[in-house]
């Protein structure tokens, strides 16, 4: 009863003119963004993020925006996957396997209409996981104590972008030069300042948001330049889009079990919605009759990852907004935003500001509907979107980055600042260094250092109070399983993508 009161909070603030507006926005500008290969949805929310500010956004408002932006890019990556066999994001590189060998079959149009609604089902079905398990674990998360959330801060570190690098050694680098960013500026115990060299627009700290879209947005404009354009994708003649309802009838099952595996991939801290992909994809996989059809245009394949990613992006909201730690690289520039806007995640935060709160899960069920109406007949115009020249692209996401930061701050040494992290995000991708665990150690780098230090406090120095608690060793074996799990499954993750060499 007390759910669905709260859901009628949310409902009275998401149904509002202004945030029904802006949920449409966010949905018809995410879906471009997943579309546009490279991009995907982390870089989307950071590129859009200075906009809150610019249009002076309540905390409702913009993170209405940049979840609906959020969800839409999860919707659009297919669009090229299927398409160009170029993946909007990493979540959407399973959907290659099976969606663009249904496109030269033909079957492009089905493909599409298949992955969208297979996006909605499992985008509407972790919003409402996300309603019932949030509270709970709320409730959970007043068990964690300075000791319980040093060791999940550590499982996000050991977890998040395992997956996305080539081996777990640039992981912890990227953690590791995230964290020694956090400690530049005042200490927070001694006010003494570190790593500052007489600077004193360092003084502050480094700005979470020069961080992240340095990183993100503008080492894409490198990119960019670099490669001139070449990975623009080009036109696609289209059949015309029809509903193949005895292919979604035939792939019900399939979105389901893939919703559920990708839910609970999501709510692991780090996870994030590729691993729910691989994981829906690989299981549907194993459990089916025809398993040698998959990877030649098998639909299942398609409803599989696209269920599981898009689930999982639901997921990943449910820590962040618990316990204030992101499951994924998006919902760590999500966090970004929340603390910027003063609001702390946490497990008070569902009773301080449940209009926050609840009005974002209602404006998620809307955009869901709006994803999956708009996904259907707008086919054709977002494949227009892919033959956007980078002459007109780059100088966008240049002046957006630019007067974004500049209107946020009003500091030039910040824009320098932006440049150098895009100059640090350009050599990290070349390296194949993960850039999200450098977010993530900005992020989190001055918690994580005080919950330790009041861990150390309590226990007057004993290093073994942080595995006294069943809560803490069960984060510490999961911190350590985390990191050592990618190694051998990397193998195991190579083998469905040479099903399309």
């Amino acid at each position: 009863m007390e759910t669905l009161t709260n859901l009628a909070l949310g409902f009275s603030v998401a149904l509002t003119p202004f945030t029904l507006m802006l949920a449409i926005i966010g949905c018809f500008l995410g879906t471009i963004i997943g579309a546009l290969p490279g991009l995907g949805p982390s870089n989307g929310v950071a590129i859009l993020i200075p906009i809150t500010f610019t249009l002076g956004l309540d905390a409702t408002s913009a993170l209405v925006l940049m979840t609906s932006v959020y969800y839409g890019a999860m919707y659009g990556g297919r669009i090229s996957s299927i398409l160009l066999n170029i993946p909007g994001d990493e979540p959407a590189l399973m959907t290659t396997l099976d969606g663009y060998p249904m496109a030269k079959q033909g079957k492009a149009s089905d493909a599409l209409v298949l992955s969208g609604v297979a996006s909605f089902v499992g985008a509407f079905l972790a919003t409402i996981g996300l309603i019932i398990l949030a509270p709970l674990l709320a409730r959970v998360a007043y068990l964690f104590g300075p000791a319980e959330y040093f060791a999940l801060y550590l499982l996000a570190f050991c977890t998040l972008g395992g997956m996305a690098s080539n081996n777990q050694a640039k992981s912890a680098i990227a953690a590791c030069l995230g964290l020694g960013i956090a400690m530049i500026g005042l200490d927070n115990t001694s006010g003494m300042p570190r790593f500052t060299y007489g600077n004193l627009h360092l003084m502050d700290g480094v700005d979470f948001l020069v961080a992240i879209v340095g990183l993100f947005a503008i080492a894409e404009v490198f990119f960019f330049i670099e490669s001139h354009g070449k990975n623009t994708a080009l036109g696609v003649r289209l059949e015309k889009v029809t509903i193949p309802f005895k292919m979604i009838m035939d792939s019900f099952w399939t979105m389901i079990r893939s919703t559920i595996i990708g839910f609970f991939a999501g709510v692991l801290p780090g996870a994030g919605a590729s691993l729910g992909s691989f994981m829906a994809y690989m299981a549907q996989k194993a459990i089916a009759k025809d398993p040698e059809t998959y990877g030649k245009g098998n639909p299942r394949g398609v409803a599989a990852p696209e269920a599981g990613n898009n689930a999982a992006a639901g997921g990943a909201l449910v820590p962040m907004l618990t316990l204030g730690v992101p499951g994924s690289g998006t919902t760590a520039v999500l966090l970004a935003l929340l603390m910027t806007l003063n609001i702390t995640p946490g497990p008070t935060l569902f009773a301080d500001r449940p209009e926050v709160v609840w009005g974002l899960i209602a404006s998620l069920l809307i955009s869901n509907v709006v994803l999956l109406i708009m996904n259907v007949p707008l086919v054709k115009i977002f494949v227009y979107v892919l033959q956007v020249p980078p002459w007109v692209l780059l100088p966008g996401v240049t002046m957006i980055s630019f007067v974004g930061i500049y209107s946020l701050s009003g500091s030039y040494f910040d824009l320098l600042l932006m440049v150098g992290f895009g100059v640090l995000g350009y050599f990290l991708r070349k390296l194949d260094i993960p850039t999200v665990p450098v977010i993530l150690g900005i992020l989190l780098g001055n918690q994580m250092e005080d919950s330790l230090r009041r861990a150390m406090v309590l226990s007057d120095g004993d290093w073994a109070f942080l595995f006294s608690t069943p809560i803490a060793i069960g984060l510490w074996i999961a911190a350590i399983g985390g990191f050592i799990a990618p190694m051998f499954l990397r193998k195991v993750l190579k083998k469905p993508q040479a099903i399309t060499d």
